[in-house]
């Protein structure tokens, strides 16, 4: 694609590329964090279906239903939740795979030292 050429009638059409753009290249970064995060979650519910797969097909439902979506303050705060919501789970993933290992010291050298 050749390099585009600013000028004072095209200002407007260059800012709403640079927005999608930028929301676009936002809403890839936050899917892909979201399928990262999703591969720590290996075990199965009750059905036996693997919650990483869950948790894939119901991102990938809420980002198609999203896709439509042209207003840039909804656009913004639907990234926004999402980063946010990405950054809990992974912080209470994190904080609970800790207290496991922790636990997991701890009852090993209980045995140890009984």
């Amino acid at each position: 694609m050749p390099p585009t050429i600013i000028t004072p009638g095209t200002v407007s059409t260059a800012a709403r590329h640079f927005k999608s753009s930028t929301n676009r290249r936002e809403a890839l970064s936050l899917y892909r964090e979201i399928l990262r995060t999703c591969k720590a979650f290996h075990w199965c519910d009750e059905q036996g279906i693997p919650w990483n797969r869950k948790l894939k097909e119901e991102a990938r439902r809420e980002f198609e239903a999203s896709r439509e979506e042209t207003d840039p303050l909804i656009i913004a705060r639907m990234l926004v939740t999402g980063r946010d919501c990405v950054q809990q789970v992974q912080q209470k993933f994190n904080a609970a795979d800790r207290a496991a290992w922790e636990r997991i010291q701890k009852d090993s050298s209980n045995r140890g030292a009984g």
